[in-house]
């Protein structure tokens, strides 16, 4: 998949990034680190600028998280449960990392829309409770623009600060998603032993 991505950023630049980073949200398979890391590195080989690959990435991050957003008003939390069961592995989802979000979602809400842009697989996901609680559209896509900004531009300019080495990256991703998840799981056994507590 890897030289899918840089094959279609190197034939059609800012397009292709923007294309690549709405799939990117609707099937979280395909990995940001790569397709932003990529084209922080290709604006030191090519005539692409920084500041517009992250405005398009943006872009392209509100586009894939409208979708699911839209999605995620017509469906409810049964219907949701059958589309992973049965697509599951084609979309790359599984029901804990929905369940995730959708906990993660109840607990801050709107705080999680522009956190959540910075955790990868929750970072795709996060738009689908907020569809389905109805959250008001404005300071939705107000939050998903700002938490993709700076998710973006972290990526984009460490590509184009480490250059040719810009896989580096993708390691130090996976490192830093394996002690979010680590957080967020310690974090809610903590909330369930309180809660446990409470009730006794």
């Amino acid at each position: 998949m890897q030289e899918w991505i840089i094959s279609i950023m190197e034939q059609f630049g800012y397009i292709g990034v923007f294309l690549l980073i709405v799939l990117e949200n609707v099937f979280p398979p395909i990995p940001s680190e790569v397709i932003l890391s990529f084209s922080g590195f290709m604006t030191r080989t090519t005539d692409m600028s920084i500041i517009v690959v992250i405005l398009v990435a943006t872009l392209g991050s509100v586009l894939g998280a409208l979708i699911l957003y839209k999605i995620g008003e017509k469906l409810n939390n049964q219907t949701l449960k059958d589309i992973i069961r049965k697509y599951g592995k084609v979309l790359g989802l599984t029901m804990n990392d929905m369940e995730k979000t959708l906990r993660l979602y109840k607990k801050y809400e709107n705080k999680t829309v522009f956190f959540g842009r910075m955790i990868p697989v929750v970072r795709s996901l996060i738009s689908i409770p907020a569809g389905m609680a109805g959250m008001n559209l404005s300071p939705f896509i107000l939050l998903t623009a700002a938490g993709s900004l700076i998710w973006n531009s972290l990526l984009v300019v460490a590509g184009a600060l480490l250059g040719a080495a810009w896989k580096d990256i993708l390691h130090i991703v996976n490192t830093y998603s394996n002690i979010t998840y680590a957080v967020l799981g310690i974090g809610i056994i903590l909330l369930l032993i309180i809660l446990i507590q409470r009730k006794l």
